[in-house]
């Protein structure tokens, strides 16, 4: 890996770490069908698929039977890219991009997104597919996700898929809520299993009175992560659980996005550190003789502010 170590021992943890890390951070949270009245600042619950796109299902509105087909393109920058209240690019600007084609409540689609992780991949790419039905009012989304991590470097192999799924229901006119659960076998090719369950709720706030064209909206939501052991030839132990939130604005005008958000973790800057591999760890903190012999720290896991612009075309 990138993180530079003194003993081999030092250099296996941070290997595992970053491998799990990787995964369970890209770990493709879940995005539900939204009718057309839902469709300005969707419920984020960790959604992986390019960090432009939260807003990237305009499906057919809940309740109707055509069979159509239609698709969205969305791309734009971020002030950092952070997931499930972890940054995936060191705390430095990103740009991505997404595109989703649907039939009816089949849909298929891919993202790729600039990253800064320990094992240096040249970007990561995610390809989903799966199935978003309406019954009585709820909206349903039950899917599959593989990622992908070219260039990475030697020996260092992070690819893997996760199964997800997902449910909206829109309360009111202005409230909507939102739950989902995403399940990987083998995150990152460490042999440990994880999970991931999450839920929010989003409201659809009164125009500016000065800027009668722009829609605002508020949203906010909370999960917590759990994972299996990973193999003995990465330590064996599990990566420390954690819960994360997030809460903000999102601002739209026409095919345009504004999002302002605030994100953050229970995690230790020591437990950020065994989750993460960050490379620039810093010691001064806390000797877990089993998950941080050298008691490393890590900034990755933060509370943080971020802003994040871009268009949508359907």
């Amino acid at each position: 890996m990138q993180h530079m170590v003194s003993t081999r021992d030092r250099f296996k943890l941070a290997s595992g770490v970053a491998a799990t890390w990787l995964v369970l951070l890209t770990a493709n949270g879940v995005s539900a069908q939204t009718s057309e009245s839902q469709t300005e600042g969707s419920i984020s619950l960790g959604s992986r698929r390019g960090f432009s796109a939260d807003r990237m299902q305009n499906a057919a509105p809940a309740d109707t039977t055509e069979q159509k087909f239609d698709y969205t393109f969305a791309a734009g920058m971020a002030s950092d890219y952070i997931y499930r209240g972890v940054t995936l690019s060191a705390h430095q600007p990103a740009i991505g991009a997404a595109f989703e084609a649907r039939f009816g409540s089949f849909y298929a689609g891919s993202t790729i997104t600039s990253v800064k992780l320990p094992s240096d991949p040249a970007a990561e790419l995610s390809f989903a597919g799966g199935f978003r039905p309406s019954l009585s009012g709820f909206d349903f989304d039950i899917g599959v996700t593989y990622f992908l991590y070219p260039g990475e470097v030697r020996g260092v192999d992070t690819d893997y898929f996760e199964l997800v799924a997902r449910v909206d229901r829109k309360l009111t006119e202005k409230v909507r809520v939102a739950a989902g659960f995403a399940y990987s076998p083998n995150v990152s090719n460490t042999g440990a299993w994880s999970k991931y369950a999450a839920a929010g709720i989003g409201v659809d706030l009164p125009s500016l009175s000065l800027l009668p064209d722009i829609k605002v909206s508020f949203t906010t939501s909370t999960g917590y992560l759990w994972f299996g052991n990973q193999s003995a030839a990465l330590g064996g132990f599990a990566l420390p659980a954690y819960a994360t939130w997030n809460a903000g604005v999102t601002f739209v005008r026409n095919r345009f996005h504004f999002d302002l958000r605030y994100y953050d973790t229970n995690l230790s800057r020591e437990n950020c550190f065994v989750f993460t591999g960050d490379p620039n760890a810093r010691p001064g903190g806390r000797i877990d003789p089993l998950t941080n012999p050298e008691g490393l720290t890590s900034s990755w896991c933060r509370p943080t502010v971020v802003g994040k612009l871009w268009f949508a075309l359907d």
